[in-house]
This record gives structure tokens, sequence and C-alpha cells, in this order.
């Protein structure tokens, strides 16, 4: 069972970034990176892109967890963003440091020299991290709209974006969140965001908070339409009525007398809510059920072949069972009775020898559970020879499969059942877009789904349906709820230790379930005491 440990956020800011853009100044994103063994890395978060700048701020925090007996090495690198894939080995490298956590939680703000490799500067750039430890499980949800915002574009209305800041120990104000731009609205309504209490006023009601207004203009970085301060415990005020501030330019109030201001902004709804974490379900009677779905199509190759990736080589291992081992071992802890329902995909089956693309691997469908890790393992084992490879590999079957279960827990309408499926897959999938439907229905559903590709295939469409450079929409353009799927090929981590691939693949199930819960509105079963409202 994971203990619970100190959550820390980090946030980033950047001075003097090398210049990579022609014509234009650089687009940066930081990314986090945490050291997982040897030279392998795992990215944990990343920040926003801001476009156009050498001196960015980012808005986006980043989470860790911070283990007082672990050395955690991590890495923070800067690039420069041209493109939309997620990917970053194809966007300029504007440099990067290494450290340790414990560095960053014993100096609380570290700035250090941008590197492009051990040694060898990157020009005058440096990267500052801020860490703060996060105590309190607390939010600040917002709405906020604003009327008759200054028109500041030549040719259309403006293109208004919402800052908040806080006053740090030193009176500097420090950035805490960026909403979206709202294109060509005087009026913008934005969308509703939270903002965990601690980030932003540290937990204090009295302290004062400066919320701006500005244009966003692409051939420059942005252009203040105006500002104003208040305390937190102002903005609150907005729990039952609407609040309404002025929004003022001071270059503007100095200049002219009769000046009034530059829009009104709105605080539609301010409120304090609780955020629960992974732990919080857990704890509080949150079972996590995981099921496996294997593919026995017909391009893993003949399993009596040495180069077939379901050849069980005589140390009685392949890249399915290793999978399988290194995912169910951690997410077993989390299941109480240990029974779990095991399938194939895309295999004649005996006795009539039909393609199947949900058979049970122990072939009884009334009852599919296998008692353990182990007891995927022996079925698997035992499935193999009785089985004939074959197609097309069809992922929605077993994927509608597992959500009918969800389905069912979610009309409970308690945190009580969670369900993970894994699919270890060679990657030519046949179904896309019924897969992409089953994904989008799924995203309304208690149910994470999460791919591990063996083999070296081509694995474009999991990496499409691993929803990271974007939103996941089905066919008929439906968005899907929340991403659930990770996807993760195995080969990154043929050389790395065993534990590597299951803290890669498992890294997004606590985020997912708990976006899960937060969208239903759901608290855990049975509160921790602390938190017993």
């Amino acid at each position: 069972m994971a203990q619970c440990v100190t959550k820390v956020e980090l946030s980033i800011s950047c001075e003097n970034l090398i210049d990579k853009d022609v014509g234009s100044k650089s687009d940066p994103l930081c990314v986090l990176l945490q050291n997982v063994g040897g030279d392998q890395w795992a990215e944990l978060d990343r920040t926003e892109k801001i476009k156009n700048c050498q001196k960015p701020e980012f808005s986006k925090k980043l989470f860790i967890d911070y283990y007082f007996e672990k050395v955690q090495k991590l890495k923070f690198g800067v690039y420069d963003i041209d493109n939309k894939s997620f990917d970053l080995n194809d966007d300029d490298y504007l440099g990067g440091v290494e450290c340790t956590l414990g560095q960053i939680v014993s100096s609380k703000t570290l700035t250090r020299p941008l590197e492009l490799k051990k040694g060898k500067p990157a020009g005058k750039g440096t990267i500052t991290i801020s860490a703060e430890e996060i105590k309190d499980t607390r939010v600040v949800s917002l709405e906020i709209e604003a009327q008759n915002l200054d028109k500041k574009d030549f040719l259309g209305k403006s293109d208004p974006f919402l800052e908040f800041y806080k006053q740090s120990d030193g009176g500097k104000w420090q950035l805490v969140y960026r909403s979206e731009v709202i294109k060509n609205n005087l009026n913008p309504c934005w969308r509703k965001f939270s903002v965990p209490l601690q980030t932003f006023c540290g937990g204090d009601f009295n302290n004062p908070i400066k919320v701006s207004v500005s244009d966003m203009d692409d051939s420059t970085s942005s252009d203040l339409i105006g500002e104003f301060t208040c305390i937190t415990a102002k903005l609150l005020e907005a729990r039952d009525h609407v609040v309404e501030f002025e929004c003022i330019h001071p270059g503007k109030k100095q200049k002219k007398k009769s000046y009034k201001n530059s829009g009104i902004v709105r605080i539609k709804s301010c409120k304090i809510e609780t955020e629960y974490s992974f732990l919080d379900y857990v704890m509080g009677g949150c079972q996590i059920n995981f099921t496996v779905g294997i593919d026995f199509t017909g391009s893993n190759g003949d399993p009596k072949s040495p180069d077939s990736l379901h050849y069980i080589s005589p140390n009685g291992i392949n890249e399915y069972l290793t999978a399988i081992w290194s995912v169910g071992n951690v997410v077993q802890d989390y299941d109480t009775d240990k029974l779990f329902p095991a399938f194939g995909f895309g295999a004649q089956v005996p006795p009539n020898w039909q393609v199947s693309h949900e058979f049970a691997l122990n072939f009884n469908p009334n009852n599919p559970y296998c008692r353990g890790i182990q007891g995927i393992v022996d079925a698997y084992r035992q499935a193999l020879p009785q089985v004939r490879l074959y197609g097309p590999t069809n992922f929605s079957p077993i994927i509608n499969h597992v959500a009918r279960f969800a389905a069912q827990s979610a009309q409970q309408g308690t945190a009580a059942q969670y369900y993970v499926l894994l699919i270890i897959t060679d990657g030519e999938i046949t179904d896309l877009d019924q897969t992409r439907q089953a994904i989008v229905n799924a995203s309304q559903l208690p149910m994470s789904v999460i791919i591990v590709g063996v083999g070296n295939a081509d694995f474009k469409a999991m990496e499409f349906l691993d929803g990271d450079n974007g939103v996941l929409k089905s066919l008929t353009g439906e968005p899907a709820a929340r991403d659930i799927v990770q996807f993760v090929p195995f080969r990154q981590f043929l050389s790395a230790p065993r534990e590597a691939l299951s803290q890669t693949v498992l890294a997004e199930v606590p985020k997912q379930l708990v976006s899960y819960y937060k969208m239903q509105g759901w608290a855990p079963v049975k509160l921790p005491g602390a938190k017993q409202e």
C-alpha cells in the first residue's frame, strides 16, 4: 500500500532563454522528469506553452510527491514548441537542469543556469524553481466574466485573458493562475476554474490578490487592459451574490482626469471546496478492480517460434508476462478479493474455432476470474497452445465489456468501485473508430484503460488514443469527458528495472480516479476524520 506522502508544488520561471525562432521569440514549455533508475527518466508533469517569450513565468504548477527516504533525481527541460505533437523530440531544446527534490525543498527557491548539455551553458538562460508544501486540501473555485472591456486591437476587439497574482513574503507578485484567451470579445465569460487555496493566497484570506485582464497579441506578448487588487475575503463574498470590481489601467488613470475604468470584472461565484486525494478515496473504501485483455492476433507470430511475441523463453517469460506481472503486482494491493477477470481477443477459440474478441482466458465465460496475478499468468500459459492466433485486432468489445460493469457501479452513486483495464497488444488496431467511441463513452464512467504496446510496431494509433496532445474525440466529434487512456511502449523499458514500467504505466491512474469522482461530486465512502464536514 502506498504510504501517505507530502505533496510539493513547484513554480517555474525562466530568464534570458536562447532564441530559436527566426523572426520571433521562442514559445517555451518546461517539462519535469524523474529518474526511475539508471539513465531512464519518466515524465511527471509539464507546464503550459507560452508564446513569444524569453522570460516566461509559467502559470501551471508542477506537482510531485516528496519522499524523505528516497533521493529523487529530477530533470527540468525547457523546449521551444513549434508543433502540436506531444512528443518533445521534434522541438528545439532551450536548456535544462538536473537537481534533486531535496535540494529544491531545502533551499525553497533555487535558481540555476540552464545547460544544453553537461558543462555547456544555454547562453545566459536561467531557471528558477520555487517549492511549496501542499498541506491544505481546499481549493478556491471561481466563475468570472467581464463587461465593456477596452478595445485594444486596431482591427478587431480585444482577446482578453485573466491573471491572478498573490503577494509573496517579500512583497513580490507571484502568478497563481492564467485563464484561457477568449478571442474578439469585450464581454468575455471565462470557464470555471479551481486553484488550491494554498497556491491562491497561502491559505490566508487577508492576503492581497492582484487580478489583471490583458489582451493577447500574437506579435507581442500581451497588453494590459486593466487590473485591481483586493483581499481573498472580498472575492469570497461572491458565495451568494455577484461581486463587481472596476478594471483600472494605471497609465490611463494618470493621464486622463475624466478616466473612469477600462471595464468591469464580475465575480459570479467564488467558493471554497474540499479536494479529496487518491489516498482519501482508497482509504475511504474504494476498491480498484483490475481486468486484463491479451492480444492473440496473428501479427504476434507463431507462439512456438522464438521470434514470436508470445514465445515463452526457456526461463519462462515474454513481454506479455512481464507486463502482466509488473502492472498486476502494484494494482493487486488495492483489490481485496484478488480475483481478476482475464480475457483474450483476436483468436479462433475451441471448440467451434469462431473468432472471439473477448474470450475468457480460462475458457469459462460465466466465471472468467483468475486467482491473483499468478492465476492470470497460469491461465495465459494454458490458453496459448489451445487457441489459434488470428485477427482482426478489435479493442472495442473488451473496453465495452468492462464499461458495462463500471456503468453498474456508477449507478450506485458512491466512490466504491473503480475499474482499470490493462490491454497488452502488438499494436495493429483494426477498429479504431469503434474504439474511439468506446473510450469516449467510458470517460463518463469510473474506469481507466492502460495500453502496453509490445514488439516493434508503429504505435501511432495508440498514441492518438492516449489523449495527451489534445482531447480525444469520437468520430462524430464528441469529446472525452476526461483523459482515461495511458499508452506505454514496452520497448522503452527493456533495459530498465522492472518497477520503472509499472511506475510509468500507473502514474495517471490516481489522477484519473480523482478526476472521475470530482466530476461526479462524490466524496470518499468513509471520510477521513479531519475532513468530516
